[in-house]
């Protein structure tokens, strides 16, 4: 039977209300439940384990442990394990840059990626490039979503004789946007191998791979539930890692390979694409990050987030300056339908002014509130959602190195088109108690003019991400 929420929360994450914290992050790190930590330092305080690339006793019982781990994954997943792999990584786009750096890229290749995607999908772009194939991105509409027609223009014309692959969140972490899992089967219809960015979407959802069948998914168990950090994994088929061409070996993902003669054997299997020794001390700790999922119900979960995000989209739109203007402006769906806990937005003034979204950020800091501001990894889902045009970005930003781009300067360029957002995210541990408190500092701005505050000067910093 599963457990309600709010008991969970009182058991479980007591330390947000003792320390009067409204955490509303969720999209950058899920937080962890206090018998998660305590179960993993139990089990570290009773184990001796060792470097697992060996056979004595504890470094034995450091692989059994790691395999154990990869097979809860795989039927947490619903991954038969006959079909796929688990690839221990750092975090998702350590998957990420597994699967570009050794795609088989080519010329007359295709890589399709949806605008809406994260920094380190658009990085693959740069794999894809290098080896000569065609890069294409299917652009958003007016709710940050792909059009199906949109989309089949996108994949049109692969050559299928060529290795192609197509690149999408399951959920946006800008908007919150859902986009369609049967998009797999539709890109490999079209030609394509497929890769689903699930970081976003694991924690409060379902994911059947025996039902949806990408070819590769990348995940952060930190996003999931918070604990460990450092530990993400690339769920792969078994047919489509030995499709790989893996540009580099080392520590434990070679067989046997000499100094003097050019022989290296490499492992076809996940153990090739585990540069060095596995985190053998943390990958232990998902299980109970999955248990307390699964204690609630993962269904459960997502139905507690969508009345939530139901709850917060109705009262931000709800909001009005004392002549009736809007004081927030939504960016993507402003309903719950089809989307998840994660809503971008910007404060306005009476007359459609745009605040700094640091002053939102400064003033929810003030009254407890972590929520997060900036392009927040997702260029394209920014640049649809702003307007951006791009000979406009290309004009105030190409210039600059990274040591020398300020927001100030970037945004004085743009004029008066936004470039940042607020983002708040509601996950297991929420309550209606912290959305209210949220709203509260939205309801500060309301009969303010944007300008009023002086910038500190910090503000004279590179753009938040």
């Amino acid at each position: 039977m599963s457990t309600p929420i709010h008991e969970l929360r009182a058991r479980e994450f007591a330390r947000l209300d003792a320390g009067g914290h409204v955490y509303l992050d969720y999209t950058g790190s899920g937080l962890y439940g206090e018998s998660q930590v305590r179960r993993h330092a139990e089990f570290l305080a009773g184990q001796v384990l060792g470097n697992p690339h060996s056979r004595n006793p504890s470094s034995r019982a450091s692989t059994e442990r790691v395999d154990a781990v990869r097979e809860r994954i795989l039927a947490y997943f619903e991954a038969d394990p006959a079909e796929y792999e688990v690839v221990f990584t750092l975090n998702a786009s350590g998957a990420l840059k597994l699967v570009g750096e050794a795609y088989p890229f080519r010329a007359g290749s295709r890589l399709v990626l949806t605008a809406d995607n994260h920094n380190s999908v658009h990085g693959l772009r740069s794999y894809a490039a290098a080896r000569g194939a065609e890069v294409r991105y299917v652009p958003l509409d007016a709710e940050l979503r792909v059009g199906v027609e949109a989309l089949d223009a996108g994949l049109a014309g692969a050559d299928r004789a060529l290795p192609n692959l197509f690149v999408y969140p399951a959920q946006s972490n800008f908007s919150g946007v859902k986009h369609p899992l049967e998009w797999v089967r539709r890109a490999r219809e079209a030609g394509y191998a497929t890769m689903l960015d699930a970081a976003a979407f694991a924690p409060t959802n379902r994911l059947s791979l025996r039902e949806c069948g990408p070819d590769f998914v990348c995940l952060s168990f930190y996003k999931m539930f918070g604990f460990p950090t450092g530990v993400g994994a690339l769920v792969a088929r078994k047919a489509a890692l030995l499709g790989l061409e893996r540009p580099w070996f080392g520590g434990g993902t070679v067989r046997f390979v000499s100094a003097q003669a050019p022989v290296e054997l490499l492992y076809r299997t996940a153990r090739g694409f585990e540069d060095g020794t596995p985190n053998f001390l943390d990958v232990p700790a998902v299980p109970a990050g999955l248990d307390l999922l699964e204690e609630v119900g993962i269904e459960r979960v997502g139905e507690h987030v969508a009345g939530l995000t139901a709850l917060l989209l109705r009262e931000m739109q709800a909001l009005r300056h004392p002549g009736g203007a809007p004081l927030v402006r939504i960016y993507g769906p402003t309903t719950a339908e089809r989307r998840g806990g994660t809503i971008a937005f910007n404060v306005l003034d009476g007359a459609g002014g745009i605040f700094d979204f640091r002053v939102v950020e400064d003033r929810a800091s003030a009254r407890g509130v972590s929520l997060r501001t900036g392009y927040f990894c997702n260029p394209g889902a920014a640049e649809f959602a702003f307007g951006h045009a791009p000979p406009d970005v290309q004009r105030c930003a190409g210039g600059f190195s990274p040591e020398t781009f300020t927001l100030n300067e970037f945004a004085a360029c743009m004029g008066a088109t936004p470039v940042g957002a607020v983002r708040v995210s509601v996950g297991l541990p929420t309550n209606e108690a912290d959305v209210r408190r949220f709203l509260e500092v939205l309801e500060s701005f309301r009969g303010q003019r944007c300008g009023e505050e002086a910038p500190p000067a910090q503000w004279a910093a590179p753009l938040p991400q």
